[in-house]
């Protein structure tokens, strides 16, 4: 039981990871009401945090971070998708979105996972 509980755990982590680029190609998209301004920050916000996490996030990140500096990637990373709803008007859907991750991260660290 308890393996499935943390595979689960595990599996929303990774949502958790894809809803980032959702937020910010929803942030991006609702920022303006000119589609010259719409089209590059609902494309290239969620490119650009492809590359972030890409470089330093993922498990074959080729410049991975660990500990203290993992714990600061995340806050930022998930922290960007919570600000990047609130920023499109989704205060209440930011406000699962940090519950969900903070729930998360605490069971990851209990679970040593």
């Amino acid at each position: 039981m308890l393996s499935s509980l943390k595979a689960f755990n595990l599996l929303v982590m990774f949502l958790l990871e894809l809803a980032v680029y959702a937020a910010v190609a929803l942030w991006g998209f609702t920022a303006s009401d000119k589609w010259m301004l719409k089209l590059p920050l609902g494309v290239g916000a969620p490119a650009t945090m492809m590359v972030v996490w890409a470089m330093f996030g993922s498990p074959r990140a080729s410049h991975a971070v660990h500990g203290s500096g993992r714990v600061v990637l995340e806050v930022l990373w998930f922290g960007a998708g919570a600000a990047a709803l609130a920023a499109a008007g989704k205060q209440g859907w930011a406000a699962t979105f940090v519950v969900v991750y903070v729930v998360n991260a605490a069971l990851r660290l209990l679970w040593k996972q």
